[in-house]
């Protein structure tokens, strides 16, 4: 026993020693200052952890620690508008230290525009739809999803296939966006759906008209900006989420799993993967055969984000098979006469989860890579290289050996490198700059023994940028300028009859390559190269803490593309002979916008309004009918024509208590073209949404909502109804592809809530589309002349949190 005290009074004696033989004399001090503009942060916390000392910096950002501990040395760097740094330091003598905190980053993403967190611009007529919405929207497509924001409506062929137009302009004229890469995917196609599953997105931005000039200068319509999932949390942490869904129109099945790993280094890695199913869909009287749906995708993502620098590796795959309504496909104009006649479609079979032709398959692979780097006291730079493949497969009704073969074979690959730096060092005067440069080739394969629809061509295209935001108390102020290049190199044949009858023999001679190729054709080698400026002003102006203005000017040149200079054939997809034409022009398009929002604790109003005027506008339009070996088809030819757009969107949302809420959605458009003093063709109704939520936080979340949604008939319309011959009948006829549908009223209902199960927070959502079970036609569905659009739907979702 006594031997034992005295090894512990050893060890006390020696434990005294050391400590009272360690230097505790030094002094700490430095300078605490912004990473961007070199500006002291005052009242910033420097905290030795492992010595329990501490300072706060003064209003030189300077600080001091005195009696310091000589060894190892535990400091973190703290403020309250800083993300938090950590030091680890070895002190044998006095040391001073500038320490850079990153401060301003959420002032420049603020701004002084309520709700704008998320937002990509500060002045531009844009819409923020956040994870909660997009989750809803799980089993559905991405452009079921923008359906929700006032001003936006789509362009359908069947329920599958959902096509997004912005106020009344889409295809080549909306750009799509995914992690901060151009969807590159023929969007040309008036059935042709973006390649991107919904539920790869955390948010979905959209900005009307070309005031996101860093995306690109030709989205006359706007740009559709979808940013994935990223797990940037800056501690290890392991974190997902399963989604559920079912329905019964078409007895859709759908399930979606993501996985986020994170790491106190700054390492993440995320995984997505969704797959969904579906048989035929159902009208409110009938079945739509041939409709069903079966989709696969995931997307990965690994990187390392630091605040100073960092890097990026995505990858995402789509994969559609999709089922075209069978009784929209015909062998000639005398079937097209009885489809659209007929008040039912003339095929309808029993339900099936079979997808028989037509079909489309398309398959899009996205690989990108990407790097940062900050420069203390300048900004940052970001480099990005970005791969996609795209391939379509569109499948007709075809006979003999050839019953099974692709009508449509299109690859389209695409290269693109583009580089990007952000002066910040100023947190009131925001400036980027950015260059771009583009390789494509687009191959269709002769495999489908069909004339080629598009031809084989390469695009080469560059582009430059620079922006400018400007923040003055109130008032935000933004401008920018791009330059586009482009060029176009084809190889196309032409028949001797098409060459002729488009009157190509004056103009267009030059091209001609070989003038003897097979089957009566000439064999053509086009080339287009086009200069294009594009523009942006902008002013955000807060008059009080409720009322906000926002201004903007954009001017847009778009050049056109491979399909409307060189479309002819017939596009299976769409059972339809489309022709282009090569003497079309770059578009040019000014548009004036102009924003009022008013905010308070109970009311929300914002009243947004734009006119649009577009030079050398190009569409495409009903011409009359051709006949070919599988019989007679209409034909629809790319027309310019100088045209206008203007409207009206409004978003009222109404709060009388903290358990109701009240919102109204309504969207006017008019479109009109100036050269022929008629009515754009494809122009979306008058639409108004109102629906009436109840709210109950403390009842598990509890919500339940009633909707009426109004589309009204379209009056103002082009009359391009064409005669057509029926030989067997020996007359002629009027078939009418103009008359647009009547209006129609739908009542939607929704429910749900949140629970646990164990450690695991669920939530469940059941709602019910057209309760009511009404037959109506969209105006906007290609698909209307032969069928309804979709009756009564009950839908349930479960979502998994874990």
């Amino acid at each position: 026993m006594k031997s034992k005290r005295i090894i512990l009074i050893l060890l006390l004696l020696l434990s005294y020693n050391n400590v009272k033989g360690q230097n505790c004399s030094h002094t700490f001090s430095g300078l605490v200052e912004d990473f961007h503009d070199k500006s002291p942060i005052v009242g910033a916390t420097v905290f030795i952890k492992n010595q329990n000392k501490y300072a706060v910096t003064d209003f030189q950002g300077k600080f001091s620690i005195p009696k310091v501990c000589s060894g190892k040395i535990i400091v973190e760097i703290s403020h309250v508008a800083c993300d938090p740094q950590t030091l680890e330091l070895n002190i044998s003598a006095d040391i001073y230290k500038i320490i850079d905190l990153e401060h301003h980053e959420e002032e420049l993403n603020e701004v002084n525009v309520k709700g704008a967190i998320g937002l990509k611009t500060k002045t531009a007529q844009e819409t923020l739809i956040k994870t909660q919405t997009l989750e809803k929207f799980s089993g559905a497509s991405l452009g079921d999803a923008l359906k929700n924001i006032t001003g936006v409506s789509s362009i359908n062929t069947g329920n599958s296939i959902v096509k997004p137009v912005i106020n009344g302009l889409n295809g080549s004229r909306v750009l799509v966006s995914f992690n901060n890469v151009r969807l590159q995917d023929q969007e040309w196609g008036i059935e042709h759906a973006p390649n991107i599953d919904v539920n790869a997105a955390k948010t979905i931005s959209v900005v009307k008209g070309a005031n996101a000039l860093q995306y690109g200068g030709d989205a006359i319509g706007g740009v559709v900006i979808i940013n994935p999932v990223k797990s940037v949390i800056d501690k290890d942490t392991l974190y997902g989420k399963s989604i559920i869904s079912q329905q019964t129109n078409g007895r859709l099945f759908s399930v979606t799993t993501s996985l986020n790993k994170s790491y106190k280094s700054g390492w993440f890695v995320n995984g997505q993967a969704s797959f969904k199913i579906a048989g035929d869909f159902e009208a409110a009287n009938y079945n739509l055969s041939n409709t069903g749906i079966n989709s696969k995708a995931f997307t990965f993502n690994i990187g390392k984000k630091q605040f100073e620098k960092g890097f990026e590796l995505f990858y995402s795959y789509l994969s559609n098979e999709i089922g075209i309504l069978r009784a929209s496909h015909f062998g000639n104009v005398a079937d097209l006469v009885d489809a659209i006649e007929s008040p039912i479609p003339l095929f309808i079979n029993d339900f099936s989860y079979d997808i028989d032709n037509p079909k489309q398959d398309v398959t899009h692979h996205l690989l990108k890579a990407a790097y940062y780097k900050r420069f203390k006291g300048l900004g940052k730079l970001s480099l990005q290289y970005d791969f996609q493949f795209n391939n379509r497969l569109e499948f007709d009704r075809r006979i003999g050996d050839n019953k099974n073969l692709q009508a449509v074979d299109l690859d389209l690959t695409t290269h693109n490198f583009k580089s990007d730096f952000q002066l910040d060092s100023n947190p009131n005067h925001l400036y980027k700059f950015g260059l771009s440069a583009l390789y494509q080739n687009n191959f269709p394969d002769p495999i489908t023994k069909v004339r080629r629809l598009i031809p084989d061509y390469k695009r080469f295209s560059f582009g430059s940028y620079a922006i400018a935001d400007f923040k003055f108390d109130d008032l935000v102020f933004s401008t920018g300028i791009r330059y586009d290049l482009e060029h176009i190199d084809a190889k196309k044949f032409y028949l001797q009859s098409r060459w002729d009858n488009l009157n190509y023999q004056d103009d267009f001679s030059h091209i001609i390559i070989d003038p003897n190729a097979p089957g009566s054709q000439l064999l053509t080698n086009p080339k287009f190269t086009y200069h294009n400026i594009s523009t942006s002003l902008g002013l955000t102006y807060n008059l009080d803490a409720k009322n906000s203005f926002i201004v903007n000017y954009g001017l847009a040149n778009r050049a056109p593309n491979p399909s409307e200079l060189f479309s002819d054939g017939l596009h299976h997809s769409a059972a339809r002979i489309e022709i282009g034409d090569l003497r079309m022009q770059t578009e040019t398009s000014n548009r004036f916008s102009a924003s009022y929002m008013y905010n308070s604790d109970k009311l929300n109003i914002t009243v947004e309004g734009f006119y649009n005027h577009i030079k050398d506008f190009i569409y495409i339009e009903p011409t009359g009918e051709e006949t070919t070996n599988r019989g007679a088809f209409p034909v629809w030819s790319y027309k310019q024509v100088n045209a206008q757009l203007f409207g009206v969107d409004t978003n009222i949302s109404f709060q009388p208590t903290n358990n109701i809420v009240l919102t109204n959605k309504s969207s006017l458009l008019k479109g009109k073209n100036l050269s022929g003093n008629r009515p754009l063709i494809d122009i979306p109704p008058f639409k108004t949404v109102t629906s009436l939520v109840f709210k109950k936080e403390n009842w598990k979340n509890f919500y339940a909502s009633i909707e009426s949604e109004f589309n009204a008939e379209q009056n103002e319309f082009p009359n391009n109804n064409f005669q057509a011959y029926l030989p067997l009948e020996d007359r002629f006829v009027t078939v009418d592809v103009s008359t647009p549908p009547s209006a129609y009223h739908l009542l939607n209902f929704s429910t749900g809530l949140d629970f646990k199960l164990s450690k695991t927070k669920l939530n469940l959502n059941f709602s019910v589309d057209n309760i009511l079970n009404e037959s109506y036609r969209n105006y906007l569905n290609r698909l209307r002349y032969f069928a309804d659009d979709l009756g009564r739907n009950f839908k349930i979702q479960l979502k998994i949190n874990y």
